[in-house]
């Protein structure tokens, strides 16, 4: 182990100490760090979408100390130490390269991954295609993982018109919804999109999120052409500002 690992597994140690340790630290359990954990890997995904190297190092930083964080609290319970869990991950990264740990021949694909991975979760007890699927995942990206293991086993359209169905029929759903049941039906709404845009190959998560991107530099493209009067302005004012920046990302 690095010189610098042992030292940051010693940080930890001592911020968790109860003789002397951080208050705040002291305080936490696996449930509370949860969110600190989820928000460290978006910021680590995002300095690596604005391509800032020394942003990541920091970031993958705060990452990783996150994983020191609950392996010190599994260990002082008695379930695993820092060491176990590179250990685990390891073992399971050699289980699934076998053409490059083990000899096997071929290459590695997505089938053939997915069938390693099928094996991994038969061994810890699986009964459902659909055990494995984190309910912590951002639920566009769940839902999304949630229909391929359906596709898997043949519970699919056969082409994308059957899900451009779907949606028109849950719009009118949604248009009769009552306030009890408005929530469940756009929810269905959202689900069957998810399914449209993948039927035609596109991986829903990356496109929202670049939708929103867009949006974004738009408003804020409104708002600079606006001199800062952009809520002061009607409706009309305000669409013919968006088709003015519009034309201008176009040229």
């Amino acid at each position: 182990m690095s010189d610098n690992v042992e030292r940051l597994l010693k940080v930890m140690a001592t911020l968790r100490d109860p003789d002397g340790g951080c208050e705040w630290d002291l305080a936490q359990n696996f449930a509370s760090i949860a969110p600190y954990t989820i928000e460290e890997a978006y910021e680590v995904a995002d300095a690596i979408e604005r391509n800032d190297m020394v942003e990541l190092r920091d970031e993958l930083g705060d990452l990783l100390l996150q994983v020191v964080f609950h392996a010190r609290m599994a260990e002082e319970m008695g379930y695993f130490t820092f060491d176990d869990v590179a250990a685990a991950i390891s073992d399971k990264m050699e289980a699934r390269h076998p053409h490059i740990f083990a000899g096997a021949a071929g290459t590695m694909d997505d089938t053939r991954w997915e069938s390693l991975k099928a094996v991994e979760r038969e061994a810890k007890g699986a009964r459902s295609e659909m055990d494995g699927v984190a309910l912590a995942l951002p639920a566009l990206l769940r839902a999304q993982k949630l229909q391929k293991r359906a596709a898997r086993d043949g519970f699919d359209w056969p082409d994308s018109s059957g899900s451009e169905a779907k949606i028109a029929e849950e719009i009118e759903e949604v248009k009769g919804a009552s306030q009890d049941t408005l929530e469940e039906e756009a929810g269905d709404l959202l689900f069957a999109a998810v399914n449209f845009v993948r039927a035609h190959g596109v991986d829903a998560e990356t496109a929202l999120k670049a939708a929103n991107a867009k949006f974004e530099r738009r408003y804020r493209g409104m708002e600079e052409r606006a001199a800062g009067k952009f809520s002061a302005l009607d409706l009309d004012a305000q669409e013919e500002l968006w088709r003015q920046v519009k034309r201008a990302e176009k040229s």
